[in-house]
């Protein structure tokens, strides 16, 4: 049996699938070898992906196309899943506590799932439109994808704030990180995915002029980029300014992150403009 990116990638799917699984059992049971298999599952989806990406791009070159595969939804889809994974292993690290994995890894696999598996996405690797042709598309794509998947994980930092409550001794919450520890880390992957996201706007309107002869035209992907932009940059100005912190951050990640996901669903799926092939 040749094993091909398109196998590895969608068993990626169901290794995120059995690491969310595992992480949820983890948060009800306190176990800590649970805890620890949770994490070695999401670690060997994430090396498994990873080999499937590095595949794809190898298949390109096979058929004569030779293009990173960051070209159209489902290898967004696919990259996004993975640089989540990474943003949250990398918080796994540092704060020592996997209970966040029970809300980080299920936008990864639903990321997985709906590029593997839905009916709206072809997973064929293509020749590239004259537009994408560039440098510029990849700098483009992991810059504004290190922000998206920043701002996923600062979501469930929001989600686990908000149902934190008073955590009482013994209860399920209780084993959630303080409301400071969270009010921080959301901050922290706020920051971080904000920066990222400034850096793919400007590296995208890079790209637009090379390919199109402007670097901005208010095309519906552009305009509702610039939106989520302000959406972060609201938040990060009340917390430093009015000194915004707690349920109000919660709410804005959220907030944040519904816009992310029209930017890269709504934007593809409703309406019609330049990046209107991503969605091919």
């Amino acid at each position: 049996m040749q094993i091909t990116s398109s196998f590895l990638l969608s068993l990626t799917t169901f290794f995120y699938l059995g690491a969310a699984a595992v992480y949820l059992l983890y948060w009800i049971f306190r176990l800590e070898k649970v805890g620890l298999l949770a994490t070695l599952i999401t670690i060997s989806g994430w090396c498994i992906e990873t080999a499937g990406i590095a595949l794809r791009w190898k298949e390109s070159y096979a058929l004569g196309y030779g293009h990173a595969p960051l070209s159209n939804l489902y290898e967004s889809l696919i990259f996004f899943s993975w640089v989540t994974i990474l943003v949250y292993l990398v918080v796994e690290f540092k704060t020592k506590n996997r209970v966040i994995g029970a809300f980080a890894t299920p936008f990864a696999c639903l990321a997985m799932a709906y590029a593997s598996f839905s009916p709206n996405v072809q997973d064929t690797i293509q020749p590239l439109i004259p537009a994408l042709q560039s440098n510029w598309l990849i700098a483009h794509v992991i810059t504004c994808f290190l922000g998206y998947a920043s701002f996923a994980v600062a979501c469930g930092f929001g989600i686990m704030y908000l149902i934190k409550g008073d955590g009482k001794s013994g209860s399920l919450l209780s084993a959630l990180p303080s409301k400071k520890v969270l009010d921080e880390l959301m901050h922290q992957t706020i920051i971080f995915g904000f920066l990222w996201l400034t850096v793919g706007i400007i590296t995208g309107a890079v790209w637009a002029n090379q390919a199109w002869g402007t670097y901005w035209s208010w095309d519906p992907k552009e305009t509702w980029s610039l939106i989520t932009w302000f959406v972060y940059a609201t938040a990060l100005h009340a917390r430093f300014v009015r000194g915004w912190a707690g349920k109000k951050i919660a709410y804005l990640s959220i907030i944040g992150f519904i816009s992310v996901i029209f930017t890269y669903f709504g934007v593809n799926f409703l309406l019609s403009g330049l990046h209107s092939y991503g969605s091919s």
